[in-house]
Parts: C-alpha cells; structure tokens; sequence
C-alpha cells in the first residue's frame, strides 16, 4: 500500500505532463493555420498554365489553339486565389468582363492535379473551420 500513493502520484504527474505538452500543440496549431490561411488567399492561378501558354480559353474552359474564334486570348497575368473565389461566387476577375471571366473560372475549375494552379484552386475548395 506504501507504493500506491507514489503509483497515483507519478501517474498524476504524467498526466499533469501531458496535458502541458498537449496546450502547446494547441497553441502551435492555431498560428500554423492561420498562416495556412494567409497562404491560401496568396497564391496564384496562371490561366492557361506555363506548359500552355499561346492557347486561347473556349467559352466551357478548354484550349483551342490561338486565334480560335470565339476563344478567349490568355490574361496578362496570374489570378489571385482571393479574385478566383470571388469570381466563382459569380463576380467577375480583375480586368476580364462577364464572357471572358465565365471562360477563365470555367478553365480553372478544369484543372487537374500536376497543372499549375491546381493546389491554389484546391486550396479554395476546403472548407475552413
């Protein structure tokens, strides 16, 4: 009976151990995600991706050689994740108007893993808690 004081007291003691290691994951979690987060809102989206770059954008998102009519030539540069998931909300991408934005959100709901701007989009595709 001598020994069960000092069992209690050493299991207490280990309990009280890793209820401290387990706060500081807690607290190192939660900067983690919200830098996720921050990462999330920063990345790009190239439309078409570099290994395309000349292809114009069709109205349901495919390439189609340049000069295609009724296609879309690419933008100048790279979305922002933060202007894409306002554009499949159903506004528009900066400097695109209504056709050409369709074109573009429809291009870039088309990627597939291993095309440039696939982790970016899937990214806006995660819910966030």
């Amino acid at each position: 009976m001598a020994d069960e004081p000092q069992g209690s007291e050493t299991t207490r003691r280990r309990a009280l151990m890793l209820g401290a290691a387990g706060a500081s994951a807690i607290v190192s979690i939660r900067p983690a995600l919200a830098q996720t987060s921050a990462s999330i809102t920063n990345c790009e989206i190239p439309v078409p991706d570099p290994g395309r770059a000349g292809s114009y954008i069709a109205a349901d998102g495919s390439l189609v050689p340049a000069g295609t009519p009724g296609a879309f030539p690419p933008p100048s540069g790279t979305f922002k994740a933060e202007d894409v998931q306002r554009a499949l909300a159903g506004g528009n991408l900066p400097g695109a108007d209504y056709d050409r934005s369709r074109a573009y959100t429809n291009y870039i709901r088309r990627l597939q893993s291993g095309t440039s701007g696939f982790t970016c989009f899937a990214s806006l595709q995660m819910p966030r808690g």
